[in-house]
């Protein structure tokens, strides 16, 4: 049980606060590349840890992330033009470039310098992967890590997406509860497809015992489950959790991503990024398949009847923040009590 001082501070990353100064020294994905296709195309809105930005694409084809707002009297810039190597404010005709710095001030003097000294706020930007990253911290910038998943030539990847109503924290905690896979997906997720008229899916496995050990990059999260040895790559290896926010699951053949980005303290967009190997011998892929991947049908109802959409319902239906002040953990709860303690101390450090 946390109190709510301490459930605060792991749960809210806007800007200031212990957790989002943690999380803004790691590279975070925010759009896919096809979201920005072309140089001076349509600029895209874009809200990070509580923050309202702009991404686009300028004539150069780099790609910048700045402020949604103008400097000059705090007009959105999405309804701007892009033009020319900037983002053009519709107010008044002032324009940015990707880096932030204002290009011109088309009503001051000619001779004015006043263009100079003034910026906003920008990002650096890297396309890695199919999708578009952005560090939000201090410098200096770290490398964005090449994660195999990421630039191995010989995977085809597809990549959906979740916009996730609920606190990043809750779908990251997901992942150091191995138990949940014994009861969500086998006993529940069964339970709704015989409600649905059709055959169980999945045999059901107690765990016969869960360890979780510490690396250089995160948290290794391991299960033994019924009918395995303790040479079962479940138990050898496990799957990484990247810290801050990266599940790792899969093996070499369908190595497989689960990112969980920060919105604001309400909101989470989720990538789930799979790919599979290619046979020996194929071209590169040369593009990025993307999908929707819902939390809710059209009719409002939760999606329960995918592997994914169960992992959501039990994130949402905590609420928008979950109420860690009226837990009761138990044993089987070590790897969330383990992923905690490491954000503390991570915070401590920062």
């Amino acid at each position: 049980m946390l109190t709510t001082a301490d459930n605060d501070l792991l749960c809210r990353t806007g800007p200031g606060t212990p957790m989002g100064a943690l999380m803004r020294r790691y590279w975070v994905p925010f759009l896919y590349a096809s979201e920005l296709p072309e140089p001076d195309c349509t600029p895209v809105r874009v809200k990070l840890f509580s923050e309202r930005l702009l991404a686009f694409r300028d004539s150069a084809g780099k790609v910048g992330l700045i402020d949604e707002f103008c400097a000059h009297r705090g007009v959105s810039l999405w309804f701007g033009r892009n033009e020319e190597g900037g983002i053009r404010c519709p107010y008044h005709g002032w324009k940015f470039s990707a880096e932030g710095q204002c290009l011109e001030m088309p009503a001051e003097p000619e001779d004015s310098t006043f263009k100079h000294r003034v910026r906003i706020p920008a990002y650096p930007v890297q396309e890695l992967g199919g999708l578009i990253w952005a560090y939000l911290g201090p410098e200096p910038v770290p490398l964005l890590p090449r994660w195999d998943v990421l630039v191995r030539d010989d995977l085809e990847r597809n990549v959906g997406i979740s916009h996730v109503p609920c606190n990043w924290l809750q779908c990251m905690e997901n992942s150091m509860d191995p138990i949940h896979f014994e009861w969500l997906h086998c006993y529940y997720g069964n339970y709704v497809f015989t409600k649905m008229g059709k055959p169980p899916v999945m045999t059901y496995r107690k765990h016969l015992k869960i360890a979780f050990d510490l690396g250089d990059f995160g948290i290794h999260k391991r299960r033994l489950l019924e009918g395995d040895t303790e040479e079962s790559p479940d138990w050898t290896v496990g799957h990484p959790v990247l810290m801050p926010n990266i599940l790792a699951v899969g093996d070499d053949a369908r190595p497989t991503f689960q990112i969980r980005v920060p919105v604001d303290d309400y909101n989470t967009l989720h990538y789930w990024y799979g790919t599979k190997k290619m046979p020996e011998g194929s071209p590169k892929q040369e593009k990025v398949t993307y999908y929707d991947n819902p939390v809710f049908h059209e009719d409002g109802k939760m999606v329960v009847e995918t592997i994914n959409g169960q992992d959501m319902m039990a994130w949402v239906t905590q609420g928008p923040i979950s109420l860690r002040e009226a837990e009761r953990l138990g044993t089987s709860d070590k790897g969330v009590i383990l992923y905690r303690s490491v954000l503390m101390e991570q915070m401590e450090r920062v």
